[in-house]
This record gives structure tokens, sequence and C-alpha cells, in this order.
């Protein structure tokens, strides 16, 4: 039964390749794998926790339209087409993810929540556990993305603050905060778009940012993009964890961008200091009184499934090299680093579905060699 968790009799099943997480990069791997010639369900599954396609995107504020979302790319094998720029892009994403799904008979179950993938000590096939069950699998791709894991900063006052605090993944609507002062925490694109969300909306936003805005006119073309992913890389390929998108990438200085800017509304006041039980507290000494405070800190790598596998480095990153794990051979990572990105998660999963057959092609190499043995 395609797009749900099947009844299955026994709870420990076999499979090729296991891949977690049905978002871009995660569909992406599938579809090269059948491109590959591995049969979908007997060879490879798609795990994924959602209740309906959409990855991420599924989860997005409905305030956040098709026009104003961030460098939506195309899945392999079906293009997105033009989709009308005021509907949600939650929906746009969510109906396209479906008919990928559908058009490509991708083998996904859902939902199904992978608890942790563990690696038995005679190199045999890595386990994956999930609630309703265990997969054995030769190769697990890994593509649950950032969504999962907001990052919310520490800040002298969190605690004694008396207005509402939330978090990106949990922001719904500007209109929430009409009449409000809003202080709005982060440098990104989502950031940007919630200061003018919250300005239109008839609030009063107040926008705090580390270091001073890093507006660019450069046009976000295949050159940078590969130009972001070498400085992403080199990260990854050191052990450290990736940092903030925007630091790679910068702010593009759009024309609804300039006209916020020379309207004074997206005017960083610098960073915070931290917050009092009605105020936020700047390091140039000012005070403002804020009523809420929107914390578009960003989101940390989930991959707490991956933690019996002890790939962490000292510097809290993972080695890798490409989608490889150097400590895993079993283990290929998209979704992380460059490829958490709409412009590379396709790309990885190209890149880990080649990895994954080359892996499952030395395995019966192997086998055969051992046939011959005996």
């Amino acid at each position: 039964m395609h797009g749900q968790a099947r009844e299955v009799d026994a709870p420990l099943r076999r499979v090729r390749v296991v891949v977690i997480g049905a978002g871009q990069a995660g569909l992406s791997s599938a579809y090269h794998l059948a491109r590959r010639g591995l049969t979908p369900h007997r060879d490879v599954v798609v795990l994924d926790a959602n209740p309906a396609p959409g990855g991420a995107w599924l989860h997005r504020w409905p305030a956040l339209t098709f026009d104003a979302a961030h460098a939506l790319h195309d899945l392999p094998g079906l293009r997105l087409g033009t989709p009308d720029p005021e509907e949600p892009a939650s929906r746009v994403v969510t109906r396209y993810y479906g008919d990928y799904e559908r058009t490509f008979a991708l083998p996904v179950l859902r939902p199904v929540r992978v608890l942790r993938v563990e690696a038995d000590d005679d190199g045999g096939p890595l386990r994956v556990s999930t609630p309703d069950g265990t997969w054995l699998a030769d190769v697990v791709i890994s593509a649950t993305g950032t969504w999962d894991r907001p990052y919310w900063p520490h800040y002298p006052g969190r605690d004694v603050f008396e207005g509402r605090q939330l978090h990106t993944h949990d922001y719904r609507s500007a209109g929430e905060f009409t009449g409000r002062r809003v202080l709005v925490v982060g440098g990104g694109t989502s950031a940007v778009q919630f200061v003018l969300q919250l300005h239109a909306a008839g609030a009063t936003p107040l926008w705090s940012t580390r270091r001073p805005p890093s507006f660019t006119r450069r046009p976000f073309d295949a050159e940078w993009g590969r130009e972001v992913e070498a400085a992403v890389d080199t990260r990854t390929g050191a052990g450290l964890p990736p940092a903030s998108v925007v630091s790679a990438t910068g702010l593009p200085l759009t024309a609804e961008y300039r006209a916020g800017i020379d309207a004074g509304i997206l005017v960083s006041r610098g960073p915070l200091a931290g917050l009092r039980e009605r105020s936020a507290v700047f390091t140039d000494g000012t005070e403002e009184p804020v009523d809420a405070v929107l914390w578009a800190t960003g989101f940390r790598a989930a991959l707490d499934h991956l933690a019996p596998l002890r790939l962490r480095e000292p510097g809290g990153g993972i080695v890798m090299d490409g989608v490889h794990v150097l400590k895993e051979p079993r283990l290929l990572l998209v979704g992380y680093g460059a490829s958490a990105s709409t412009l590379g998660a396709s790309r990885a999963g190209r890149a880990a579905a080649a990895a994954a057959a080359a892996r499952l092609r030395g395995i019966a190499s192997q086998s055969a060699a051992a046939g011959n043995l005996a």
C-alpha cells in the first residue's frame, strides 16, 4: 500500500537500502535508486515520520507564499511548473511531492519515525529501529534535514521574560501579533520575512542580529551555489558542524527588501544582550519594551537517531567526504552540510544513490568470491 505504513507479519524486515526521510534529498535518493534498478519495497524503502508528503515544507507557516519561499527547486524527472505565486508554499510543495511519489511509485512508508540506527560488530547490515519493528539494510541513507531540531540560543533572562516566546518552527501567522511589540532575533531570510509580515499586520517589529545584515546584490546562480557548497564542504570535511545558512549565502537584496530598508523597517538594532520581564536589552545599552520574542535562529541537523553510531567529532561535527560518512561506510548522509540547501539536496540524492549502488556491487562481489572459495 503506497504512501502508508503497511502491516507486516514479522517485526524484522530485510532490504538493501533504507532511506530515512522523504524531503527533497530523500525523494531524490529514492528516485535515483530506482533508476539504478533497485526494486521498490523489495530492495529499498523510504521511512518518513510525517503524516503526508511535503517534508519540512508540510509544516511551514501558511503566510509563506510560493513567491516568497527561498529557492524552491525541481526534483529529478518531474518539473515543479509555475504555481500560483500567492499560494502557500506548504500547499504547493505538499502537492508536488505527493505527485512525485505517485508518478515514480516511490516506496514511501508513513508515518514511520526512526528511533535509532545501530551497527553490529560483525560488519553486517545496519539495524534501523522504529516503533513498528526493525529494518536490516546494507546501506542507510539518512535524509532527515533540520526541521525537527529548532535552535534556541541561550540569552540571560530568557527564563524570566513574561511575554510569549516562539521559534520559526512554531510560527503560524503575523496576525496573531497585531498591536504587539515583537522582537525578531536572527539574521536569515526567515527573520527578514517575519519583520516585514509583522509590520504589515499592524505589529511593531524590532529586529536583532548578531552582525550587520549581510545583504548582497549577487545573483543566486549556479556559480554562487558551487562556491557556497565548497565553503560548507570545507567545514564538514574537517569534522566541524555546518555554519548557519545565511553566513554562507548572504541575504538577497530583492526589491521588497530594499523597500523595507529604505522605509526603516529592516534595520537591525544590533546584538541582543538579554531579556527582562517585559523588555529586551541590547549590547549598546538600550532597552525596549516587547510583548513577544520570535526566535528566527535557525535549526541544527536532526541526527539524534544516529547517536548509537558515535559519529561526532570533538568539534561537534561529522567528518564527511561528499555524502560519505568516513566513520561508517554503510551510512550516507544527505540533507546535511552543503546538501541541506534546496540547491544541493537533489544532487546529493543522486550522489547517495550512486554510492549506495557501488557499495551493493561490492557486497555482491565479496559474496560471489566467498562462494567460489567454498
